[in-house]
């Protein structure tokens, strides 16, 4: 799944990329409102973590701008302020949850599944190709009734493919939704996730459903 987190605090920022990656999410960070604002037009995004005070504007205009916009996406508040009457104003502007910093960050993930399990419930939660199946609430990943181990990288290159499944995908693609804006596409990185990729899920399968399409991308297929 990938999240935007609009947050100005570098510190904050890193601090939460750092542990939402380590849970297999696919986290951009942007530091300004107006930046974070363009980044959730473009970009399809699961969920987006919005800082209340930002250098540039108040998230709650963000907010609002966004849901006039008609992005869908559950929209998760980060705020000092803690008056009940801070609270309903956020909500009202249409964010789904919000959260008061200092926060503990079990926590702030239980609320994060939350609002993730709350997207999927409108688009369903398990991906499944051929015998290969993943959960998207669980993170788990079986072929066959055989579990794989993942990496969190792997995980989310495996969830963008399988969303994609009968498509060729190309190394942008991938770049952008299981990276970062500013990855650099021609990185042998691919190909070395990949081939880890590939040597989890097609072992010992009579046919290999992940495919490289020359000069391409990839493509993960039934058969």
């Amino acid at each position: 799944m990938r999240i935007l987190l609009i947050e100005d605090e570098v510190k904050i920022a890193s601090f939460i990329k750092r542990g939402l990656t380590e849970e297999n999410y696919t986290v951009d960070v942007a530091n300004k409102g107006e930046d974070g604002l363009y980044l959730a037009e473009v970009h399809p995004y699961d969920l987006i973590i919005l800082d209340v005070m930002l250098p540039d504007t108040n998230g709650l205009l963000i907010c609002r701008e966004l849901r006039q916009k008609k992005i869908t996406a559950p929209i998760f508040m980060l705020t000092a302020r803690d008056s009940v009457k801070d609270k309903v104003t956020g909500l009202d502007a249409g964010a789904d949850d919000y959260l008061t910093k200092p926060f503990s960050f079990e926590e702030f993930l239980a609320r994060v599944r939350a609002l993730c399990r709350k997207a999927d419930r409108r688009k369903g939660t398990k991906l499944l190709v051929a015998d290969l199946e993943l959960d998207q609430l669980t993170h788990a990943v079986s072929r066959a009734g055989r579990q794989i181990a993942l990496t969190a990288k792997e995980y989310a290159l495996l969830e963008y493919l399988m969303l994609h499944a009968n498509e060729v995908v190309t190394r942008t693609m991938i770049a952008e939704h299981v990276w970062n804006e500013d990855f650099d596409s021609f990185t042998n990185v691919f190909d070395v996730y990949v081939y880890r990729l590939r040597s989890k899920i097609d072992k010992g399968a009579k046919k290999p459903l992940l495919h490289s399409v020359r000069g391409v991308g990839y493509l993960l297929k039934e058969g």
